[in-house]
């Protein structure tokens, strides 16, 4: 997996299929995207790349009010390469970028990604004027790029979104959540005498308890107090928790 902060450090002569999102939680409703993305560069023999943002959306325009998010883009990172995606690039989501309109971000894709294919969900729009799936057609004719669409995924319990996800950690069902997800519940962090300092404040954190959990790959249980998480294993430096 390479991560990339921006465009203008990418390697020259890439090939890419991109998919543009948040993908907070990487869960299973973004799975056929994924899925069809990484399809589409080993037919095309190009990357799989998943453009995402720092900050979210929703928080850079001031309408995150009471929002926690599932993932920090390291996390989101791990996760997304785990379903095959080999380059993350995390654009910055600011004044200049989300000014951008659906037709330049696509020719910035092409002209400095080297975007040869395009994967996009069912309802997704973006740029300043909200292109979307659509609107791509005629750039598809113009520019000569592979576009699909991927439709929407339900669980048998219904829509799966973060928000969905978030509100079942918040109530404590981690068993649905998990569900939804597709995998463990993941926290990335420094622990420091067996413990891990959740950081990031836009960072979610499962309510207080007791939960079992695998930490850098290996079975135990933790300890959610605040921020805090203890962990059994007195351990040192970045680990990986799932719960």
């Amino acid at each position: 997996m390479v991560v990339d902060y921006g465009f203008d450090t990418l390697p020259k002569g890439m090939r890419a299929v991109i998919t543009v999102g948040s993908f907070d939680g990487v869960h299973s409703g973004h799975r056929a995207l994924l899925d069809a993305l990484v399809a589409m560069s080993r037919r095309l023999d190009a990357e799989s790349v998943v453009v995402t943002f720092e900050p979210h959306p929703r928080i850079a325009m001031g309408r995150a009010e009471g929002m926690k998010l599932l993932t920090t883009v390291e996390e989101r990172a791990l996760l997304l390469s785990r379903y095959g995606v080999e380059r993350v690039i995390v654009a910055r989501f600011d004044d200049s970028f989300r000014s951008q309109t659906y037709e330049e971000f696509v020719r910035m894709l092409v002209d400095k990604a080297g975007m040869v294919g395009m994967v996009v969900g069912y309802n997704h729009r973006f740029g300043s004027n909200g292109g979307g799936y659509d609107n791509l057609l005629p750039l598809v004719e113009e520019i000569g790029f592979e576009l699909q669409r991927v439709e929407q995924y339900r669980s048998e319990g219904g829509k799966v979104s973060s928000t969905v996800v978030r509100n079942l950690l918040a109530e404590g069902d981690i068993k649905r959540a998990t569900e939804l997800m597709g995998h463990g519940y993941t926290i990335v962090g420094d622990a420091c005498d067996g413990v891990v300092r959740v950081e990031d404040d836009n960072k979610f954190v499962p309510a207080e308890g007791s939960y079992r959990a695998i930490v850098n790959g290996s079975a135990e249980s933790v300890v959610i107090e605040g921020r805090d998480i203890r962990l059994t294993s007195v351990v040192e430096g970045r680990v990986v928790i799932e719960i």
